[in-house]
């Protein structure tokens, strides 16, 4: 008896639609953990000097745009880039739990709409900086960086436009196309680290800060988060095949261990030594 309930155990269909969500929950958690270590980085390494100093505290932090005198508007556009980066960071995994839309719907829509306009500001600042203060990286690194902030403005837009026409399922897919382009900068750095911890830096010139990984990490950084976000919502459709939630799996599991890697480096190389 046992052994035939067992046998009908092993030999049951694959869920894979359950496995889906099952490695997206696991993607996510993990990410959030990430942007949770990455916040506390902000608020212990940023605020205090900012606080106390005002513009003239970025003098105090290691930042290529910090602060430059007599551009006033330059540094402007640099501490509401950090500031703000707080809203971005720790708002857009709160955004995506759904016990806090469920429990908590008027704390959702508040932090939705302060986190909307912390990412249009911080990608309008974000592009302003990367055209007037040419500080590392070149051209390719400035289109990359100018074609994100494009996305996280035409994102938002459509975001309030779904939401204004009370198409929720529209409104919360864009909203998480926002989620995955304004966390590029996020993206950009666990990928960063995560690859120097593996290869040691392959395709890197860390003095000019350019390179071939560089080029591709600098629109990888939210086109491939972008992509397989856009992959997943395929693969929610009644229509798709097993296969085609299998090759998802095979995909998004490797990158979700590469991307604990990257955490971890960048906790140990770059934020925890700073704090």
């Amino acid at each position: 008896m046992n052994n035939a309930v067992l046998s009908q155990t092993l030999l049951r269909p694959l869920n894979t639609r359950r496995a889906v969500s099952l490695s997206v929950k696991i993607w996510f958690y993990i990410a959030a953990i990430g942007h949770a270590i990455f916040l506390a980085y902000i608020l212990a390494v940023f605020y205090p000097p900012i606080a106390e100093s005002g513009l003239y505290g970025l003098k105090e932090l290691h930042l290529p745009t910090g602060f430059r005198e007599g551009d006033t508007l330059g540094n402007l556009a640099s501490v509401s880039h950090v500031l703000l980066a707080v809203i971005v960071i720790g708002g857009g995994p709160l955004q995506l739990i759904p016990s806090v839309r469920r429990y908590a719907p008027s704390f959702h829509r508040w932090l939705g709409r302060s986190y909307l306009l912390a990412a249009v500001i911080t990608s309008v600042a974000g592009m302003y900086m990367t055209w007037t203060r040419h500080t590392f990286g070149n051209l390719v690194s400035q289109i990359s960086i100018t074609m994100d902030g494009i996305l996280i403005l035409g994102f938002a837009f459509l975001v309030v436009q779904t939401a204004m026409a009370r198409r929720i399922a529209e409104h919360r897919r864009w909203a998480l196309r926002l989620f995955m382009a304004a966390s590029a900068v996020w993206f950009f750095r666990v990928a960063l680290m995560g690859w120097a911890m593996l290869t040691g830096g392959w395709g890197i010139d860390w003095k000019s800060f350019s390179g071939p990984f560089l080029y591709a990490l600098g629109f990888g950084q939210y086109l491939l988060p972008l992509a397989m976000l856009e992959w997943y919502f395929h693969c929610q459709k009644r229509k798709t095949t097993q296969g085609t939630q299998i090759a998802f799996i095979s995909v998004l599991a490797p990158l979700t261990v590469f991307m604990g890697i990257g955490i971890f480096a960048a906790t140990m190389g770059l934020w925890l030594p700073r704090i």
